[in-house]
């Protein structure tokens, strides 16, 4: 797709529903102010609301490559930003006539052709603007947060053998968290800030509608309803929209044209992922279905 610069809400909201993201009102704001201001964006939320489907879908919508970065804990400069390439600095010292000297050699070995470009660098060097997901920030530590400010700020990398390295191009950002720790105020504040969390059930099920449009009002409504139910019990991991999708697609690729108990007990596995939560799944939300009892009253009893 040919580049896009949107130049109102409207426009990114219409744009991220055509690659297949439902934005809510705040989310295509946000997103049309990161376009325009240049600051990164933090979004925080429980895991499986969408946060890395938002930058996955900004980047189709826009246009622009995708790079990311996917957090972890251990994460350090050398894998996220960048590092040299031994081996080869090796074989061009090797290749030194003797008796040059090493001043000369070490101007020769730290040039760019002997950086590993990592995540971060790709992006700021990138040619063409691009779309730059750090994903999980919350799974690292304070000081790999320290060692990203510079970029958040200036969108610049500063490397001691060869200076600072400037962005190309401007590059949109997303930092995602699940909010599993408090991020450091540092960071917050060079960042646009947008909280997402479990939709209600229209708008989930507007969602499921788009990627199932073959799928009965009917049954996707008895679905949705279901998700939210499971949602409110005290599980290890409630289902992610992602998995109510998938559930669609697998009712769908059954033929099932209800969803009654039994259909939720052989397929309650596309959406519940732990042994004791699928225990607590069945005797709630798999009892209330064989009672035939109305959506909602197990959760309401």
């Amino acid at each position: 797709m040919p580049p896009v610069d949107p130049t109102s809400v409207e426009q990114v909201a219409d744009g991220l529903r055509s690659v297949g993201y439902l934005p809510g009102e705040s989310t295509a704001l946000v997103s049309y102010l990161a376009t325009k201001l240049g600051k990164p964006v933090l979004v925080e939320g429980p895991a499986g609301v969408g946060k890395t489907e938002l930058a996955k879908a900004l980047s189709r919508f826009l246009g622009r490559e995708l790079v990311r970065l996917q957090c972890y804990e251990g994460l350090d400069e050398a894998k996220a930003l960048y590092e040299w390439n031994y081996r080869k600095q090796l074989l061009r010292i090797q290749a030194e006539a003797s008796g040059t000297g090493w001043d000369a050699v070490q101007e020769d070995i730290f040039g760019e052709e002997f950086l590993l470009a990592r995540p971060l660098m790709t992006a700021i060097a990138s040619p063409e603007p691009v779309v730059l997901l750090i994903d999980e920030i919350d799974k690292t530590d304070q000081e790999f947060e320290a060692m990203l400010l510079e970029l958040l700020s200036d969108f610049q990398i500063s490397i001691p053998e060869l200076g600072r390295v400037e962005a190309r191009t401007q590059p949109v950002v997303l930092l995602t968290s699940n909010n599993s720790r408090e991020l450091t105020e540092a960071l917050k504040r060079r960042c646009l800030y947008l909280w997402l969390d479990y939709p209600d059930v229209e708008h989930e099920l507007q969602i499921v509608r788009l990627h199932t449009p073959e799928l009965s009002e009917t049954i996707a409504r008895k679905l949705v309803g279901i998700v939210q139910e499971v949602r409110e019990l005290d599980l290890k991991k409630p289902p992610s929209i992602a998995e109510s999708i998938d559930w669609a697609r697998a009712l769908l690729l059954l033929g099932a044209e209800d969803l009654d108990a039994r259909t939720f007990r052989e397929t309650m596995s596309v959406i519940v992922k732990h042994r004791t939560d699928l225990d607590t799944v069945a005797a709630r939300v798999g009892v209330r279905l064989s009672e035939g009892a109305p959506d909602g009253a197990a959760s309401r009893g």
